[in-house]
C-alpha cells in the first residue's frame, strides 16, 4: 500500500510539473504583449495552479478513503484521479479562453485553444471571428491543411492572390474567375469562366453554361447560342428552350423567334414545344395569338394518336365556356366510340 501511495505521489508531482511547464511556456509567449497584459495572464495562471493543487489534494483524500473502505480495486482509484484532474484542468482552460473572447482578446484565446487545449480548429476560428484573417489562414493551412477555409480568410483579408492560388489548387475555376474579376483582371477572369462554361457544356449542362456566359461574362449572344444548341441537340431541351425565350425581352422579336423555331421543330419535339407555349402564352397578351395558333396546330396533328391532348386547349382558352363544352363533348364521344 505504501509503495502504491508513493507511486501516486510521484506521478502527481510529475504531472503537476508538466502542466506548470506547459502553462509557463504559454506565458513566455505572452511577453510579446503589454506589461499589464502579461501580469493579468500570470495572475490567472496562479489561480489555475492553486485550484489544480486543491483538486489534487481533494482527490487524493477521496482515493485514500475509498481504498480504506475497500470500495475501489487496486488500479481504479488512480485512473479516476487522473481523469478527474484532467477534466478539471480542461474546464479551467475553457473558462480562460471564454474570458479572453469576452474581453475581445482573440489572439490570447486562440493560444489557449491551440497550445493548452490542443484544438487548432477552434484556435483558427477564434482568430477569424476576431478579424485576424491572415493569422487564421495560416493556422487553417499549416496546422489543419484546410485550404478552403484558408482561402476564405485570405479573401476576407483582401489577400486575393493568395486566395486565388489556393482556389486554383482546389480547381474551383469559377471562384478563381470571381476573384480575378474582383481585382479587375478581366482577361484572366474570362479565361477561367470560359473553362467553367466548357465544362458545363461537355457535361450537357447547357442552362448552367448559359448562366456563366450571361451573368459572369456578360455575353448574352454566347448564352443564347449554347441554349439553342441544347434545344437542337436534345440536351435538356425544354429548359433550354424556356430559358432561350426568357432571355428575349423585346416582345416583337420574341414573337418572331417563336414562329421561326416552330417551323424548324421536328415532329417528335412538338409536345415539348407545346409545353413551352403555355409559358409564353401567359407572359404577355401580345403573344397570345401566336402561341394559341401554334398550340392549335400541334393539338390538331396529335389528337388522332393522343386524344387526351384536347385538354391542352383549356390552357389557351381559360375563359371560353364554349370550347370547354366542346372538349367535354369530344371526350364523351370518344368514350362512346370505344364502348361500341
Amino acid at each position: 500500500m505504501m509503495n502504491k501511495q508513493k507511486f501516486i505521489d510521484k506521478f502527481m508531482a510529475a504531472f503537476v510539473l508538466l502542466v506548470m511547464f506547459k502553462v509557463i511556456g504559454i506565458v513566455a509567449q505572452l511577453f510579446h504583449e503589454s506589461f499589464w497584459s502579461v501580469v493579468g495572464t500570470l495572475v490567472i495562471f496562479l489561480v489555475v495552479a492553486f485550484i489544480i493543487l486543491i483538486v489534487i489534494a481533494a482527490l487524493k483524500d477521496k482515493e485514500r478513503n475509498a481504498q480504506n473502505s475497500g470500495k475501489r480495486g487496486a488500479g481504479g482509484g488512480s485512473f479516476y484521479l487522473e481523469s478527474s484532474l484532467f477534466d478539471r484542468i480542461r474546464s479551467k482552460y475553457e473558462e480562460l479562453a471564454e474570458k479572453y473572447i469576452a474581453e475581445k482578446e482573440y489572439k490570447k484565446a486562440a493560444r489557449v485553444y491551440m497550445n493548452l487545449l490542443q484544438d487548432n480548429y477552434r484556435g483558427a476560428k477564434t482568430l477569424e471571428d476576431g478579424a485576424f484573417y491572415n493569422e487564421a489562414a495560416v493556422v487553417y493551412l499549416k496546422k489543419l491543411n484546410n485550404k478552403s477555409d484558408a482561402a476564405i480568410c485570405y479573401e476576407k483579408a483582401k489577400q486575393y492572390k493568395k486566395s486565388i492560388d489556393l482556389y486554383k489548387e482546389m480547381e474551383q475555376k469559377e471562384k478563381v474567375g470571381d476573384l480575378y474579376k474582383k481585382i479587375n483582371d478581366l482577361e484572366n477572369a474570362h479565361t477561367y469562366y470560359q473553362m467553367v462554361a466548357d465544362d458545363y457544356t461537355a457535361n450537357n449542362q447547357m442552362v448552367k453554361a448559359s448562366l456563366v456566359y450571361r451573368k459572369k461574362m456578360e455575353n448574352r449572344e454566347e448564352a443564347q447560342k449554347v441554349l439553342l444548341k441544347g434545344w437542337e441537340e436534345d440536351k435538356d431541351p425544354f429548359n433550354c428552350l424556356n430559358n432561350y425565350f426568357a432571355n428575349i425581352h423585346d416582345v416583337q422579336k420574341l414573337e418572331m423567334e417563336i414562329r421561326n423555331l416552330y417551323e424548324k421543330t421536328p415532329d417528335y419535339k412538338k409536345m415539348t414545344y407545346l409545353d413551352a407555349m403555355k409559358h409564353e402564352f401567359r407572359k404577355d397578351p401580345k403573344l397570345q395569338t401566336t402561341t394559341r395558333n401554334i398550340a392549335y396546330q400541334i393539338i390538331a396533328e396529335k389528337v388522332g394518336t393522343r386524344s387526351e391532348i384536347v385538354n391542352e386547349l383549356k390552357f389557351f382558352n381559360p375563359d371560353d365556356e364554349v370550347i370547354l363544352k366542346d372538349i367535354s363533348r369530344f371526350k364523351t364521344g370518344r368514350n362512346k366510340m370505344f364502348r361500341h
